[in-house]
């Protein structure tokens, strides 16, 4: 098959396995009613989706190294459509939905990594980097659409026909899966499959890998809790006629955070990723801070702080992930790309049980909560910075 049609097969692939992702975040002002959930139970439900990965994808991405990614990724369709399903017509509190989200997490581990490494095998210098960009991008598309397609399904038929969708959508990226990639194993190679020393050795990964960490988080904290804020800003403090729903105004936020997330790696390329990712990250951890204290005076100003705050967090997004696939050693790709995974997505368990933490301990329904539930965003991605500027120096 031709790179450019293989390339736009797997981000289709991608954006329909993901499109049922975020349908919890979207709709989690109804299940707290209806589950009778504090906010920390729903941070834990959040989270579990991103601490199944985190478990998983060690284990599922290192086989890619060993193992057709095929068949890896045909497992993870499946397992996400199951879970979607099992939500739809099996879930009935918070045990059982923490279950489902788990599997949901494994089903996840098994499509985004394996997906973007079949990718990354096929292509070299910036032909690699626009399709991880393109990649990135198709993935946020299905993710800022979850917002918007969950919140229009469950007004039309309920919360059960959004993970419906979800479900269906998963097997036809099996579908699509099953019919383009390859069924041929890697070259082998030695050492115990979950070896990641020689990958911690890499200062240059490394590096990446913890500015992908706390993206990951802030991005994570912000797509669970967005919508809730924004349902309860414009409850206490009213809102202007023009201004859409949440799941509308988060939908635009994500897909104006993946243009944003294409610029920025194209600007990368142009004026140096260290820079970009710099910007990027100094401008998210600002926003974090006014954006939770942006509840305090209207709720335009909230939509504002929003819209803003995601943009910086998708700048370095590709730029993040390109510069850890760059970075690695081509026979230990695909254990690099697990590692990277895994941590940013361990950030993604922690961000929105971190929220959620915060906001019961100062009280989920005072406006003034919500400055330290997204605050702590801005010190963790600071840390991160520090953290990534001094793995990048040279040893």
């Amino acid at each position: 098959m031709q790179a450019s049609r293989f390339v736009a097969a797997i981000v289709v692939a991608q954006v329909l396995a993901q499109i049922g992702a975020f349908t919890l975040p979207a709709l989690l002002p109804g299940y707290l009613a209806a589950w009778q959930l504090s906010a920390t139970e729903a941070g834990w439900l959040i989270g579990a989706f991103f601490a199944a990965y985190v478990a998983a994808v060690p284990v599922l991405v290192a086989l890619t190294d060993r193992l057709p990614a095929r068949r890896i990724y045909l497992l993870g369709t499946a397992l996400t459509a199951v879970s979607h399903f099992g939500f739809a017509f099996l879930a009935e509190g918070f045990w059982s939905g923490l279950a489902l989200r788990a599997l949901a997490g494994i089903g996840w581990a098994g499509c985004y990594m394996p997906g973007l490494k079949a990718l990354a095998d096929r292509l070299e210098g910036a032909a690699q980097s626009r399709a991880v960009s393109w990649h990135a991008a198709g993935v946020g598309i299905a993710g800022a659409s979850s917002f918007l397609v969950a919140g229009t399904l469950d007004a039309l038929a309920g919360p059960e026909a959004a993970f419906l969708f979800g479900g269906i959508a998963a097997l036809a990226a099996f579908g699509i899966g099953a019919g383009v990639l390859p069924d041929t194993r890697p070259a082998p190679r030695g050492g115990a499959l979950l070896d990641f020393r020689p990958v911690l050795r890499n200062r240059a990964a490394m590096a990446w890998i913890a500015g992908y960490t706390v993206h990951t988080w802030e991005l994570a904290a912000l797509r669970a809790w967005a919508v809730t804020f924004l349902a309860l800003v414009i409850a206490q403090q009213g809102a202007p006629g023009w201004l859409p729903g949440p799941n509308v105004l988060f939908t635009i936020a994500g897909l104006v955070g993946i243009a944003v997330s294409i610029l920025g790696n194209e600007t990368s390329q142009r004026f140096g990723r260290g820079r970009v990712v710099a910007a990027a990250m100094g401008a998210a951890a600002l926003l974090s801070l006014l954006t939770g204290f942006s509840a305090l005076v209207s709720a335009p100003l909230a939509v504002a702080c929003v819209l803003a705050w995601n943009a910086a967090i998708y700048l370095d997004s590709s730029a993040l992930t390109a510069g850890t696939v760059q970075a690695a050693e081509p026979g230990l790709r695909g254990a690099t790309m697990g590692l990277h995974s895994m941590c940013g997505y361990a950030g993604g368990f922690v961000g929105p049980l971190g929220v959620g933490i915060a906001l019961d301990w100062a009280g989920p329904e005072a406006l003034s909560s919500w400055g330290l539930a997204f605050g702590h965003v801005a010190v963790v991605t600071m840390l991160g910075f520090a953290v990534l500027r001094r793995l990048g120096r040279p040893a």
